[in-house]
């Protein structure tokens, strides 16, 4: 603790500030122009953090910076399998759980070949496709974990998240009214709103301001994505370490979090089945979901301590487009296989 404590409380001190700025800073923007928006605690703990790196960069704090970017991640990515029923998940059918998957995967397919074509590197590319295809911010977080290292990694893992959210911000305005434009009913307004917009909250607000159904849909199918996010990581993984000599370094994190997401999903469905441990287990998964959130958010601030804001402004046109092109990729795809299946 001697050597990660500095950081760590660095980290947390970002996260914590950043938590209680989110609605202070809805309440002010609402003040001000009227609008109704609130940016996310995530993306405040990134900011602030990236604004703290020459602070950061002592070599005191460190250790304990990394160790929440590479072990705490990893540790908050875990306990995300308690969100997951696969009970709610078998209720979508199985033609609507296909689309998805091949949604996805040719989505983060896309974003190599975005990448490559655009010259800026296979790492970019699967943060951006994973971003677009799984959940967002977590996602990306995820799969820098399987990304071997290269100079400009924590900016484009930074990037990401910010655009991440600010297109999914972007989105849940548009696609609602795109749905109506093309008309989807109830059902499949609510896959295609939980299946191409990235981050859960924009779901939630998207699916839940058309009515109750689509937003009930929208959320159990967006988090069959984030069931997804332990393959989808795997796979990425896999891929990196048989691809080339350059990414002999990647390793696949399977050992811990992928086996505690996979566990913690398996206890989570079987709890309805065993109702008289319900009170029990309630608050410990209240518990773990709080913690996971925690987790996630020093993590994120702790990325934004280590990122300086010298290697995120090299970051151009290129990597808009990519990100761009790879929400595109689903959208379509998804929207197309709706008046297929």
């Amino acid at each position: 603790m001697r050597s990660l404590g500095p950081g760590i409380a660095l980290s947390a001190a970002v996260a914590t500030s950043s938590y209680f700025a989110e609605p202070v800073f809805a309440g002010a923007l609402k003040g001000v122009t009227g609008w109704s928006y609130t940016l996310p605690a995530i993306v405040i703990a990134l900011i602030v953090g990236i604004a703290l790196n020459g602070l950061a960069s002592r070599p005191t704090l460190q250790p304990g910076i990394a160790w929440c970017v590479k072990k705490l991640l990893r540790i908050a990515i875990g306990l995300l399998g308690v969100r997951i029923a696969l009970s709610d998940i078998i209720e979508l059918g199985l033609s609507s759980a296909l689309l998805m998957m091949a949604a996805m995967a040719l989505t983060i397919t896309a974003g190599v070949y975005l990448a490559r074509w655009f010259k800026v590197g296979d790492g970019y590319g699967v943060l951006a496709g994973a971003a677009t295809a799984v959940c967002g911010a977590s996602a990306t977080l995820a799969t820098a974990t399987v990304v071997p290292s290269y100079p400009q990694k924590g900016a484009d893992v930074a990037f990401t998240v910010v655009a991440a959210n600010a297109v999914s911000t972007l989105v849940m305005i548009l696609y609602p009214p795109l749905c109506v434009l093309l008309g989807l009913d109830a059902q499949r307004t609510g896959i295609m709103l939980g299946a191409t917009i990235h981050d859960m909250a924009q779901v939630v607000g998207a699916g839940y301001a058309v009515s109750e159904p689509v937003g009930n849909t929208a959320v159990i199918v967006k988090l069959f994505r984030v069931f997804l996010l332990l393959p989808a990581v795997l796979a990425i993984g896999w891929w990196f370490t048989r691809s080339n000599a350059q990414h002999a370094a990647a390793k696949v994190p399977v050992p811990v979090f992928a086996l505690a997401f996979l566990g913690l999903s398996v206890v989570n469905s079987m709890m309805p089945l065993v109702p008289d441990l319900q009170p029990v287990y309630a608050p410990i998964r209240s518990t773990l979901i709080q913690l996971s959130s925690w987790g996630m958010l020093i993590a994120i601030a702790a990325l934004g301590l280590s990122t300086s804001l010298t290697s995120l402004l090299r970051i151009g046109w290129r990597h808009i487009a990519v990100f761009t092109g790879t929400t595109l990729i689903i959208l379509i795809t998804v929207t197309a296989g709706l008046f297929v299946v």
